[in-house]
């Protein structure tokens, strides 16, 4: 824990999103007050988190605290190198929830970790086998590091994120992670809620993926359009609480899953095309998990979407639309007695250091 100078922090664009990464050690051991104080250096609750680091959305009032590991070895049996706790913070509500994980903040674990010594840079490139804390899996993390020091420089551009950064790559270990225990957490692909077919997928984000043209929706509407349709969001929150019960996640009023994503026919040749809220704002993009959980949830024959989407081939990455471009990721699913099973998930990410030092959080109401 910093003294009262500050306490050091590095803030971090994870993929479409953005964060602040802290070592466990540097934070309090008690949630509650660990909680409390990230929540003032945020700036929550304010709308526009003027008194902290927050950005004024979800996407950018997010935490990372990063410890040694102590998950030993991975089920594919290799070594874990560091512990991964992702918060989701509100912005004009006071929460802190673990109760997902987010798959761009996991792109600066990796190189956050070298930065703090926790692993050391190779000469050329480097892997960082990550424990995600909040569904206990494993992804690996692998990026540039000529010299012994990340490079965050590069030549890929991904939607959602001008210019261009260094290339992260992201494998998990077959499935992305479930906090449901399932990748089909009702045990069915489709269920009837309120009158909406709809499916319950988790493949490391729990969501509920709906025809947008069974909500009298298109598809292709901005995310502006889609906030501001106060019927259907609405809508959508009472099908999320009915969902949730059925997924065994129970009362989620004040939880940010599952998300809720639109599918449409995909328009610029992707596979398939999303409206993801998260929940109550609608993603610029799509997250991470959220598109590796999307694609599992589209290929089964019968799922919601399955009868929109253009599958890729095989070998061929699944091409995600979202409002602001497309999201590639590499996704396999096999029935399996009776279920399905991931096989494989893995997608491509940015990340790059904007500043490191100290954060002041604001005092105490």
């Amino acid at each position: 824990m910093a003294g009262t100078d500050g306490i050091r922090c590095l803030l971090m664009r994870g993929g479409t999103s953005k964060g602040a990464y802290f070592l466990a050690s540097e934070l309090p051991a008690d949630p509650a007050e660990r909680d409390e104080l990230l929540l003032r250096i945020m700036g929550t609750p304010d709308p526009r988190q003027i008194d902290g680091l927050g950005g004024a959305h979800p996407l950018t009032s997010k935490v990372a605290v990063v410890s040694p590991s102590t998950g030993g070895v991975s089920c594919a049996g290799g070594g874990i190198d560091v512990d991964y706790l992702f918060l989701q913070l509100g912005v004009d509500q006071a929460f802190v929830t673990d109760k997902q994980n987010c798959g761009n903040i996991l792109a600066g674990i990796g190189p956050f970790a070298v930065e703090r010594g926790l692993v050391a840079a190779l000469d050329d490139r480097t892997s960082v086998r990550i424990r995600m804390v909040n569904t206990d899996s494993v992804a690996t993390a692998t990026f540039a590091t000529p010299g012994g020091f990340v490079d965050y420089d590069g030549g890929l551009a991904i939607d959602g994120v001008p210019g261009t950064a260094g290339a992260v790559s992201l494998d998990f270990e077959g499935t992305a992670g479930s906090s449901t225990g399932a990748l089909f957490p009702t045990g069915r692909l489709v269920d009837d809620v309120l009158g909406v077919r709809i499916t319950c997928v988790d493949n490391g984000m729990p969501s509920v993926l709906l025809r947008a043209g069974d909500l009298g929706m298109t598809g292709d509407e901005s995310p502006a359009t889609l906030e501001a349709d106060t019927t259907l969001k609405t809508e959508l929150e009472r099908i999320r609480f009915a969902a949730a019960a059925l997924m065994g996640m129970g009362d989620v009023s004040d939880a940010t899953v599952p998300k809720m994503v639109l599918l449409s026919e995909p328009r610029e040749g992707g596979a398939i095309s999303t409206r993801s809220f998260i929940p109550h704002r609608v993603h610029t993009s799509i997250g991470v998990l959220g598109a590796l959980t999307v694609a599992a949830g589209v290929i089964p024959e019968g799922a919601i979407g399955h009868d929109l989407a253009d599958l890729p081939a095989s070998g061929a990455p699944f091409v995600i639309e979202h409002p602001t471009g497309h999201f590639d990721v590499d996704v396999g699913v096999r029935a399996s007695g009776g279920s399905f099973i991931v096989t494989r998930s893995a997608a491509l990410r940015t990340a790059r250091k904007i500043f490191d030092g100290l954060v002041f959080p604001r005092p105490r109401i």
